[in-house]
């Protein structure tokens, strides 16, 4: 009798146990001995044997000469290089981003660093109305707007430059070299020690934010995902739900992407950079 559309689908549990033991060994330091990686994927040594000569035969897998140690072999290099060519950034954080939207109620952006620095490329409306001039291709403020202030506090420091020498979308006042060094201290240390950067009614009046930046495999800044509301409906409290959200989404589209968070950054003043800019 066929299937119909609500019968699960059906799977081959061998190969979900034998992707036990690649995963294993994508996030092993070093090659493993077959014990070790064995009790890595849950499995006996007796069992993951097996796996582990197939795999070795079609090159996802190879083992040490010498110490016999198991490592991933160059058809899984292959499909990890094609993997990352693939991947689009913006499509691997839509379902996230619409599963927040859904979860919260409350509005979402997407932005990227673009050419005249943080760009708004996807929003997703409140369940409920909120009146903001923010549309795909507005540019937010770097030290004013939650979103430019998670890419100050992941971007390297050369590529604010620009941004902070002209401060983008209208919505900074102009600042000394000495209070941009300060504002950003302020910025990397707020996001250092709560995960995400804040808007609290500024520069939208009335508005509150919360944003986190996702990271890509080499450690850079993919994107900004941004979660805004009226401040009646999105407590600002740094330990809120909505920021506990936006932190477990950014997680989720790093992991989507492969990456993880870089080591915390340190701030390092802008003053000399911008002037020889």
């Amino acid at each position: 009798m066929p299937d119909d559309d609500k019968s699960p689908q059906r799977a081959i549990q061998s190969v979900e146990v034998g992707s036990r033991l690649l995963l294993a060994l994508a996030d092993a330091a070093a090659p493993l001995a077959l014990k070790d990686l064995a009790a890595r994927a849950g499995l006996s040594a007796s069992r993951a044997h097996p796996y582990l000569v197939s795999f070795a035969r079609v090159g996802l897998v190879e083992q040490e000469g010498g110490s016999g140690r198991y490592a991933l072999g160059p058809a899984a290099l292959h499909i990890g290089l094609a993997c990352l060519q693939q991947l689009d950034p913006l499509r691997a954080a839509e379902p996230v981003i619409q599963e927040l939207a859904a979860h919260t109620g409350h509005a979402v952006a997407l932005a990227v660093w673009g050419n005249f620095g943080p760009t708004v490329v996807r929003l997703i409306e409140a369940r409920q109305p909120l009146h903001v001039a923010l549309r795909a291709g507005s540019v937010m403020s770097v030290f004013e707007t939650a979103t430019g202030k998670a890419f100050a506090a992941a971007l390297p420091r050369e590529r604010l430059v620009d941004a902070v020498a002209a401060p983008l979308g209208g919505l900074a006042p102009k600042r000394s070299a000495a209070q941009r060094d300060a504002d950003l201290a302020r910025i990397v240390d707020e996001v250092r020690q709560h995960g995400v950067s804040r808007a609290a009614g500024h520069p939208i009046p009335g508005v509150n934010a919360f944003s986190a930046a996702a990271f890509d495999h080499e450690g850079h800044a993919a994107l900004v995902v941004t979660l805004l509301d009226h401040q009646e409906r999105l407590d600002a409290a740094w330990d809120s739900p909505s920021a506990q959200a936006v932190r477990d989404a950014a997680a989720r589209i790093t992991r989507r992407l492969g990456g993880r968070a870089p080591a915390q950054r340190v701030s390092q003043p802008l003053a000399r950079t911008v002037s020889a800019a």
